[in-house]
C-alpha cells in the first residue's frame, strides 16, 4: 500500500491520527460528506483510489486519445484535494491500481469472455472501498470511513448484528452494490448521506461554496470511457499481448434450430436485442432477444421477448447481512439488476451452499454474472450472484 500525494509523490511527511477517514473520489456526494462531517466539529482526512490508469490503453483501437472528466480520471483528483485545501484536512492518495487490475478488471474481462455480465462496482467495493480503504484508515489512526454513498446502517441490539439499510432518497439507492459488506466493515462505515435527499446534499455543498457543488454524477463504468466495453476488451487483452479468444457460434432458437451465427459470445448480453438481428439468417423472423449464452458450445440462444421473463434463478456467493445464514425458506423482495424494482419473491437453500430465488411473478431478463440482492423493507438481508436462469 502507498500514500501518495496527487503528483505521484510517495508522501514522506508523518500523518496526524484522525478519527474520520473520508473517501473522497471528486465528487459532489463524497466532497459534501466531508463539509458536513468538518462542519460538525470532526477531525478528518480525505483520501482518494488511485485505481486505473486513463491513459493506459490509449491509442488502442477504438479507445480515445484522452479522458478527462469522469470517476478514476486526474480531473477527480484534482477535484477531491481542491476542496481537501477548502475544508483544511490532510489528503492523500492511496494508489491501488495493481490489485484493482487483479481484482476488477481482469474478473470483469474473464467474465464477459465467459459469456456472463459482470458489475465491476461491486466488485471494487467489496475489495478496494470497503476492504483496502479501510485497512489504510486504521494505518492512520482512523477507526472509521465516511463515504458519499446513498445508504444508511445502524446496529441492532436485539438481533447484534450491523443493518443495512435503503436511502430516504429511494432515486439514488446505492445498496444493490454494497451487498457484500460485512458485519466488521459496517460497524466501521459511515453514510451520512443516508437521510439525505440528492437536491438537499448540492445545496449543501452551495453552501460550503464547493467548486463541485454542481459536477455532474458518473454513470460509466470508470475505466470504460464511452461504456464500450467490446473495445475495451479487445484493448485490454492486446495490452496484455492476448488475442481475443474465438467464440464463434450459432444463434439458436429455444427448439434448438440455428437461426444464425456471431462472431463471439462477449458481444452479447442476456436481454440483449442490438446486434442480434444483423446476425441472424435471411429466412429468421425478427425481432430476436439473447436469451441465454452458452460458454461450452458457444451457442447463442435468441427468442421473443416473452420467453425473456422467468421465475427461478440459482444464486451464489452469498453474503447474509441483517441475517446470519439461511436455513429455511424465506419470503423477501429481490432486485436482479442497479433499475430493476425490488419484486416479491422467495429464496431457499439448496445442499451446496447455493439459493435458488423463485419470483412470484416472472421477470425479465434474470442475467448470469449480475447481483440478485434481497430486501424486507428497507433492509437489505443479503444478496449473491446470479449462476443460472
Amino acid at each position: 500500500m502507498q500514500l501518495e500525494a496527487p503528483n505521484s509523490t510517495i508522501a514522506e511527511a508523518p500523518i496526524a491520527v484522525v478519527p474520520i477517514a473520508v473517501a473522497m473520489s471528486g465528487g459532489v456526494d463524497s466532497s459534501a460528506v466531508a463539509a458536513l462531517l468538518r462542519s460538525q466539529g470532526h477531525t478528518l482526512v480525505g483520501l482518494t483510489l488511485q485505481l486505473w490508469n486513463q491513459r493506459r490503453l490509449a491509442g488502442h483501437e477504438g479507445m480515445p486519445e484522452q479522458v478527462r472528466g469522469r470517476c478514476c480520471s486526474i480531473d477527480d483528483v484534482y477535484d477531491a484535494r481542491r476542496v481537501a485545501e477548502q475544508l483544511e484536512i490532510p489528503y492523500y492518495v492511496v494508489n491501488q491500481q495493481e490489485r484493482f487490475e487483479a481484482d476488477v478488471v481482469k474478473p470483469f474481462v474473464a467474465e464477459y469472455l465467459a459469456g456472463r455480465t459482470p458489475i465491476p462496482c461491486t466488485l471494487c467495493n467489496n475489495h478496494l472501498k470497503f476492504d483496502q480503504l479501510l485497512l489504510t484508515a486504521r494505518q492512520i489512526g482512523a477507526e472509521k470511513i465516511a463515504t458519499g454513498h446513498y445508504a444508511r446502517n445502524e446496529f441492532d441490539v436485539a438481533r447484534n448484528r450491523w443493518i443495512l439499510k435503503r436511502p430516504t432518497d429511494r432515486s439514488k439507492d446505492q445498496t444493490y452494490f454494497l451487498f457484500g459488506l460485512t458485519q466488521p466493515q459496517l460497524a466501521r462505515t459511515l453514510f451520512p448521506l443516508g437521510h439525505m435527499e440528492k437536491p438537499a446534499v448540492r445545496a449543501m455543498a452551495e453552501e460550503h461554496d464547493l467548486a463541485v457543488a454542481h459536477k455532474p454524477d458518473s454513470q460509466e463504468i470508470c475505466f470504460i470511457p464511452g461504456g464500450d466495453y467490446k473495445a475495451f476488451l479487445a484493448a485490454y487483452l492486446d495490452d496484455q499481448d492476448q488475442a481475443m479468444p474465438d467464440t464463434a457460434g450459432e444463434l439458436v432458437d429455444t427448439t434448438g434450430n440455428t437461426v444464425g451465427h456471431h462472431t463471439g459470445i462477449h458481444n452479447f448480453t442476456v436481454g440483449q436485442r442490438k446486434g442480434v438481428q444483423q446476425n441472424l439468417n435471411a429466412h429468421a423472423a425478427s425481432p430476436f432477444y439473447v436469451l441465454g449464452i452458452d460458454a461450452t458450445t458457444h451457442n447463442v440462444t435468441v427468442g421473443s421477448d416473452d420467453d425473456l421473463f422467468v421465475r427461478t434463478a440459482r444464486i451464489d456467493r452469498l453474503n447474509w447481512i441483517s441475517i446470519a445464514t439461511l436455513e429455511t425458506p424465506l419470503r423477501v423482495e429481490a432486485k436482479i439488476r442497479h433499475r430493476h424494482e425490488p419484486a416479491p419473491a422467495t429464496i431457499a437453500p439448496n445442499e451446496d451452499g447455493t439459493i435458488t430465488l423463485t419470483f412470484d411473478e416472472p421477470q425479465r431478463a434474470v442475467t448470469p454474472g449480475q447481483s440478485a440482492v434481497f430486501y424486507q423493507d428497507d433492509e437489505v438481508v443479503g444478496g449473491g450472484w446470479i449462476s443460472s436462469n
